[in-house]
């Protein structure tokens, strides 16, 4: 079957509400706007409305029919990222630094689309669980609604979120059991020596150089102490130094990524890291201090979870259309916390566009919403199936 008839005649509405808070876009923890709207259209739909939970986060509540005790969630992210945008378009985003660059907007739409359909109709048996995030883009959004009691609060049997995506197809779905996305560290590394002049280096320790050293020094990692079957990335994204063209600085900072699909490897990298940071600073006269956190956890689909959604896909978007074989991303992303807490599936809707996510040019292609949200009413409606 395609969309879900009676959503489809939604699609102007919903298209009017994403680019509404396309034009006014909020970094995470900052949601207050959009987390309002949320809760007004669940509460005008007569679903049970819970709000201010890991900040902004909100959680709607909407009993199907019959007394069935299981109870799925649906997440949807609702923060924008702080850069500008490059659209011009004629919704595009009124704040500065603030852009919808990663679609969140279109997530929290479709999740609405969703839980407007299940409230109309109830077709179900069970509860089912409207999970709008706040913060995915590396602030931990999904860790601060767990620390809150998300799923002690609201018990999910199962838990699905979805992400737009221009590199699939229009309408393609690509689902997958195991690894998804990648698990990912934020590193800040000080190297720390004595400034001098320019043309007087001797009087120096010199933190240029060290770091220079250091950051040709951390490629090995990947290349020559993690295994050559586990992928694994360090990007050092950021090199911070020096004012004047005759000056040695007295500090340096370098930032960056480690990004990989296993935990054990995530250890590996942190302790090379650590040890050859050290060893720079002996060589070098330098001291290292060095600042890697846990940012995202590796993202892995349940099996039972993954099959649901490939069905249902089936339905919505046709056979053809569902890509299962596995390709895993090394973007990360924060929904992996809750996959850990409840058994559940991540998958990626296709759409028309060639500018990627992240980019000052993105453009969410709005045929999307539609479907997203039959996928997300399916979903309930055949995990919790009416008797």
């Amino acid at each position: 079957m395609p969309n879900i008839a009676r959503i489809d005649g939604y699609a102007d509405e919903l298209t009017a509400i994403r680019r509404d808070l396309h034009a006014h876009p909020e970094i995470g923890f900052e949601e207050l706007r959009t987390s309002s709207i949320v809760a007004e259209k669940l509460a005008s739909w007569g679903i049970e409305v819970h709000r201010g939970i890991g900040g902004t986060g909100v959680v709607g509540l909407l009993q199907g029919r019959g007394d069935g005790g299981r109870r799925i969630g649906l997440r949807a992210d609702m923060d924008a990222l702080p850069m500008e945008e490059k659209t011009n378009l004629p919704y595009r985003s009124t704040i500065p630094n603030r852009f919808h660059g990663c679609g969140h907007d279109g997530h929290t739409t479709i999740l609405l689309g969703a839980a407007r359909y299940l409230a109309e109709t109830r077709n179900f048996d069970g509860t089912a669980v409207f999970i709008f995030q706040p913060a995915e883009e590396g602030l931990g959004g999904a860790r601060a609604m767990l620390a809150e009691g998300l799923f002690e609060r609201f018990p999910c049997d199962e838990v699905y979120a979805l992400h737009n995506s221009p590199d699939l197809e229009p309408g393609q779905v690509s689902v997958f059991p195991g690894p998804g996305m990648a698990g990912a560290d934020f590193f800040d590394i000080t190297v720390k020596g004595r400034g001098s002049h320019g043309a007087m280096p001797h009087q120096s320790r010199d933190p240029v150089v060290a770091a220079m050293a250091l950051g040709q020094a951390l490629q090995t990692v990947v290349s020559r102490n993690a295994d050559p079957l586990q992928a694994a990335v360090l990007s050092i994204t950021q090199v911070h130094a020096g004012s004047a063209y005759n000056v040695i600085p007295d500090e340096v900072r370098l930032a960056g990524t480690v990004r990989a699909f296993a935990d054990d490897v995530r250890t590996l990298v942190r302790e090379r890291m650590r040890a050859i940071a050290g060893g720079i600073a002996a060589a070098f006269d330098v001291g290292i201090a060095v600042d890697i956190r846990d940012i995202f956890t590796v993202l892995e689909n349940h099996e039972v979870p993954a099959a649901a959604v490939a069905e249902v896909a089936q339905e919505i978007v046709g056979a053809g259309n569902v890509l299962t074989a596995p390709k895993p991303l090394m973007g990360s992303e924060d929904f992996a916390d809750m996959l850990r807490a409840v058994p559940g599936c991540y998958f990626w809707l296709g759409h028309s566009g060639n500018v990627p996510v992240h980019n000052p040019g993105f453009v969410l292609d709005d045929a999307i919403l539609p479907t997203g949200a039959s996928l997300f009413a399916r979903l309930i409606e055949t995990r919790l199936p009416a008797a």
